[in-house]
């Protein structure tokens, strides 16, 4: 009989424990372009944390990482339980360096576009080596990002007449008033939906790289990585999956690209 008590008292305590286990917490990053409000972002990837929670029977709690440096403290130190963040070469190194595994990206993935005015010249790549061109910083992620995929078609922007602006909202304003020939920017910006309204033209579109990858610290096993996976790409198929989706700002979620995030670093070159 004391046993059996034993035994009922203990079921008990795993049960109890199980239910006070500790919440979960994805850290999100926007990147410089993102807003810089706690309660926002929290209101915004509520509903996504919910997904996943519901996906593995535990609680998703948001937070909001302003600074790059915390992002990546916070990877390092395995504080987050999920990350998602752009740009994707923090949690390209969230894998590499710091055991967090893949779960997705968001759809579409992100591309270099090389744009020029509308009423250039210019046809081809070949054609713009030796004019001036407009990039971000040199730290930028995208000034990374359209340098190697000009490297890959053999321009190195090393060699070229480059121009560095803070902001991708100033590229269009450099060709407009002719301080520059041709700039490079983001296929997610806001500058790259404007062109029409701005007067320039896609010369160029680079190859695909994940976009706003989302990872999990190394503690998840392979079924709860199937599981949230299996829930990230089911939100198309349902209302309330499309009204997250449309929140966050994205179309639909990529569970494929984990290669091609573990090979970024060494593209970039980093």
């Amino acid at each position: 009989m004391k046993a059996l008590h034993l035994c009922a008292s203990l079921a008990l305590a795993l049960i109890a424990g199980a239910s006070q286990a500790k919440d979960l917490v994805l850290a999100i990053s926007e990147g410089t372009s993102g807003g810089t409000d706690h309660a926002r972002v929290i209101a915004k990837y509520q509903g996504l944390a919910d997904v996943i929670g519901k996906s593995i029977n535990q609680k998703v709690n948001v937070v909001f990482i302003r600074e790059f440096a915390s992002l990546e403290e916070g990877m390092k130190e395995r504080r987050f339980s999920l990350a998602m963040a752009r740009p994707s070469d923090f949690p390209a190194r969230g894998m590499r360096d710091y055991g967090y595994k893949y779960v997705a990206s968001a759809k579409p993935d992100g591309q270099c576009l090389i744009v020029v005015p509308k009423d250039a010249p210019y046809k081809t790549l070949a054609d713009i080596k030796g004019k001036r061109l407009v990039l971000p910083e040199t730290a930028a992620y995208m000034a990374k990002f359209c340098a190697s995929a000009l490297r890959d078609e053999g321009i190195d922007i090393a060699k070229e007449n480059v121009q560095r602006v803070r902001e991708q909202g100033a590229v269009p304003f450099f060709l407009s008033n002719k301080f520059a020939d041709v700039g490079g920017v983001a296929s997610y910006s806001g500058v790259a939906k404007s062109l029409e309204k701005t007067g320039q033209r896609v010369l160029f579109t680079s190859q695909s790289q994940p976009y706003f990858p989302l990872i999990a610290d190394r503690e998840f096993t392979a079924a709860q990585i199937d599981a949230m996976q299996r829930a990230l790409r089911a939100m198309p198929d349902s209302e309330e999956g499309q009204s997250v989706l449309k929140n966050v700002g994205i179309k639909a979620f990529d569970t494929s690209a984990e290669k091609k995030l573990g090979e970024l670093l060494a593209w970039l070159g980093l």
